[in-house]
C-alpha cells in the first residue's frame, strides 16, 4: 500500500491528512480555540459520586467536569477481587467525594458532556504505551499469530517493574526486544519526570500535555508503513526531522513543501474534503451513496445511480454493492463517524453475495485506526455497525448548521471559513502590493482578525502586507471577496467607499 502524510501547519489551523494509494482516508485538525486535551493526565478533585450510574463527575479545572464511570478507576482496576465480586460493588466504596484522583481525558467533552476520563494512566510511544500502574501486558491483535503474540506478552512482562503494564503496538511487528525496551524505558523515565514535579500540586491541576499533531500522527504509524511525509512550515519540518533522528533512514522520506500554494491544495486534498461534507458521493462506476447524520445515527444508501451493468440486474447490483462496501469504509474513516451506523446496501437476493459484500465490508475497515464493531445483516438487509467516538466528527468540525433553510442543512462554520481565507492571504506572501482588501461575511472578521486585531496583526507580520477587512452583513454564509490590491493609501480609500455603501 502506498501511504502519505501531509501536514498543512503554517497558518493557525494545523491540518493532517493521511493518502492511502492516493486517496484521502484520514482528516485530523487542531484549532489554537479548541484546546485539545485527549491525552492530558490532571490531579482532580472528585466533585460528585453517583451510585446510580456507578460513575463520578471529577473537576479538573476545565469549564465542564470530566466524567469517570467506575470500572475505569484505577482502585477497582487494581483490586484483588475476582472481577464477578468487584462488578456488584458501589463505586462508593472505591472513591469519595472531596477525593483527589489521578485521571487522564480518553475522550473529548462533546456538546453539554463534560471529557471522559480514567484512572489508568497511559503514555503513547512508537512501539508501545506504557501504564505506570497497569500490571498487565496487552498485545495487538493485528499482530501475527496466537503463539507469536503470547511470546511478545512473555517478553514485555520480563520488561516491567513492579506494578507496571504496557501494550505492545502493532508496529512492534518485525522490532527486536532492545528497540521495545529502549523504547519502554523512555516512556518509564518521562513518566518519572512528569510525577515528580506534579505530585506535589493542588487539585485542580494540570501536570502531563498530551502529544501535538505531528507526534500523535508519527507515534501512530511503522517508518516502514509511509512512503513519504510532506510539511509546510519550516519550524515543525525541523521538529519531524528531530523526532526521526534515531531512524535516519526515515528523514529521507521527509520533505518541506515551499511552494506558495498550501501543501492540501498542491496535493489536491482540499478538493477530496471539499466531497466528504456532500450528503451525495459518487462512486467510480456511477453508483452513489447518500449519506445522512442525525442526532440518534448515521444512515448511508447505496443507490446504482448511472450504473447499468453489463450482464443481468443480480450482478449489477452485486457489483455496486462491492464497490459501496469499499467507499463506505474509506468515508467513515474520512468524516470520522461514530456511533451507531445503518447501511442500505441494495437488495441481494444470494445469499453468498451478501457474505461477500460483508466480508469486502469488514476487510476494508481493518484499515480503520477507530475500532469498529459490525453486527451484521438484520432481516431487512440492513448492515448495522458502531464506530467508537474519540473526537468531533469532519461534518461537526468543519460546519454548522445553516440559518437560511432554519438548520435542516450545513455551511462551513465561521472558523472554518476565517482558517480557509487565512490559507488563501498566506498564498500571497512576498507579493509586490502594499496591501490586501478582503470583504467577508461579519460573523467570520472577528474569528479571523482576534477579539482585539490581534491575530491579524500576527498574520500581517508573517505575509509581509497590509491587510484590510470589510465586513458585510449581508454577504453569504461562504462567500469573501478580493476587492482590491495595491497601495496602503488606495486600500484605505477602498474601505471607506465600502464601509457607505454597507
Amino acid at each position: 500500500m502506498n501511504r502519505k502524510i501531509y501536514f498543512n501547519t503554517a497558518t493557525r489551523e494545523r491540518r493532517a491528512a493521511i493518502v492511502e494509494n492516493h486517496r484521502v482516508v484520514e482528516l485530523m485538525v487542531e484549532r489554537p480555540t479548541e484546546n485539545r486535551i485527549v491525552g492530558n493526565v490532571y490531579i482532580g478533585r472528585v466533585v460528585n459520586v453517583l451510585p446510580g450510574m456507578q460513575a463520578a463527575f471529577v473537576d479538573i479545572g476545565r469549564d465542564k467536569n470530566g466524567f469517570l464511570y467506575r470500572d475505569d478507576l484505577l482502585s477497582f482496576h487494581l483490586s484483588d477481587e475476582a472481577e464477578e465480586d468487584k462488578k456488584q460493588r458501589s463505586i462508593t466504596e472505591f472513591v469519595t467525594n472531596g477525593q483527589e484522583i489521578l485521571v487522564q481525558v480518553t475522550k473529548e467533552g462533546f456538546g453539554q458532556k463534560g471529557p471522559r476520563l480514567s484512572g489508568l494512566v497511559s503514555l503513547p510511544g512508537k512501539y508501545t504505551v506504557y501504564m505506570p500502574e497497569g500490571g498487565y501486558v496487552g498485545v495487538s491483535r493485528r499482530m501475527g499469530t496466537d503463539d507469536e503474540r503470547e511470546n511478545w506478552r512473555t517478553i514485555g512482562e520480563g520488561l516491567l517493574q513492579g506494578s507496571e503494564g504496557m501494550i505492545i503496538r502493532t508496529v512492534s511487528e518485525g522490532a527486536s526486544p532492545a528497540v521495545i525496551e529502549q523504547d519502554l524505558h523512555f516512556l518509564r523515565t518521562s513518566w518519572e519526570r512528569v510525577w515528580r514535579e506534579g505530585k506535589e500540586q493542588k487539585a485542580p491541576a494540570l501536570i502531563h500535555q498530551g502529544s501535538s499533531l505531528i507526534e500523535r500522527m508519527m507515534l501512530d504509524f511503522s517508518l516502514d508503513q509511509l512512503d513519504e511525509v510532506v510539511i509546510d512550515n519550516a519550524e515543525d519540518h525541523q521538529l519531524l526531522k528531530s523526532l526521526l533522528a534515531p531512524y535516519p533512514s526515515a528523514t529521507e522520506k521527509v520533505t518541506l513543501h515551499v511552494d506558495k500554494e498550501n501543501v492540501f491544495s498542491t496535493y489536491g486534498v482540499d478538493k477530496e474534503l471539499e466531497k466528504a461534507l456532500r450528503r451525495q458521493i459518487w462512486l467510480k462506476n456511477g453508483a452513489y451513496l447518500i449519506i445522512d447524520q442525525t442526532e440518534a445515527l448515521t444512515v448511508v444508501d447505496v443507490n446504482t445511480g448511472k450504473f447499468t451493468g453489463k450482464t443481468d440486474l443480480h450482478d449489477t447490483v452485486f457489483k455496486t454493492n462491492l464497490e459501496a462496501a469499499k467507499e463506505i469504509a474509506r468515508q467513515l474513516r474520512l468524516r470520522d463517524t461514530s456511533g451507531i451506523i445503518i447501511i442500505d446496501f441494495i437488495d441481494m437476493k444470494r445469499e453468498q453475495d451478501r457474505r461477500q459484500v460483508l466480508d469486502v465490508f469488514n476487510r476494508s475497515l481493518k484499515f480503520d485506526r477507530t475500532k469498529t464493531n459490525v453486527l451484521g445483516i438484520t432481516g431487512l438487509g440492513l448492515v448495522e455497525m458502531t464506530r467508537k467516538k474519540v473526537r468531533q466528527s469532519l461534518q461537526a468540525s468543519l460546519s454548522k448548521p445553516c440559518p437560511t433553510c432554519k438548520e435542516q442543512g450545513t455551511v462551513l462554520s465561521d472558523e472554518a471559513q476565517a482558517y480557509k481565507i487565512e490559507r488563501m492571504i498566506y498564498e500571497y506572501r512576498g507579493m509586490d502590493h502594499e496591501a490586501l482588501l478582503i470583504e467577508l461575511p461579519s460573523t467570520v472578521t472577528t474569528v479571523l482578525a482576534g477579539a482585539k486585531g490581534d491575530l491579524l496583526k500576527q498574520l500581517e507580520e508573517e505575509v509581509g502586507f497590509r491587510i484590510f477587512l470589510s465586513p458585510n452583513k449581508q454577504m453569504s454564509e461562504e462567500s469573501f471577496a478580493i476587492r482590491y490590491m495595491g497601495s496602503i493609501e488606495e486600500a484605505t480609500s477602498q474601505l471607506e467607499r465600502l464601509k457607505k455603501k454597507d
